[in-house]
């Protein structure tokens, strides 16, 4: 299945810090228990440099810091991303991204750099990467 980019319209970029794009990504979420680790698949989508909304059939709870591992459209490179639930609407979740050290900050210029790719090739190609 191939990632459908979809680059964000005009008016919404000034109403929000940063536009979002339509992604669809395979995701892993990792989650610490008290004893052991947690991982399972879900769906990536709705990407920006703050965030991103995944999907799946599990539980979080908002508040909860998590990882999310992804390979960001036009990148090629897999990465993991610290993140806090901070919503939820039935089984999508809302994630914003964690940047308190310069790892974090590493990982999220990691998907600004491919935001940007996307938006280019959305822009000579006219359907993304």
């Amino acid at each position: 299945m191939g990632i459908q980019v979809v680059p964000p319209q005009p008016g919404h970029a000034t109403v929000r810090r940063w536009p979002r794009y339509k992604t669809d990504v395979p995701v892993q979420v990792v989650t610490h228990g008290p004893t052991h680790v947690i991982m399972v698949e879900g769906r990536g989508s709705e990407l920006n440099c703050g965030g991103m909304a995944v999907s799946g059939r599990f539980e979080l709870e908002i508040g909860a810091q998590i990882a999310v591992e992804f390979t960001p459209p036009c990148s090629g490179q897999p990465l993991s991303v610290r993140c806090f639930v901070r919503n939820r609407q039935r089984y999508t979740y809302g994630l914003e991204f964690i940047t308190d050290n310069d790892s974090d900050y590493q990982s999220v210029a990691r998907v600004e750099s491919s935001l940007e790719n996307m938006a280019m090739a959305a822009r000579s190609k006219g359907n993304g990467c």
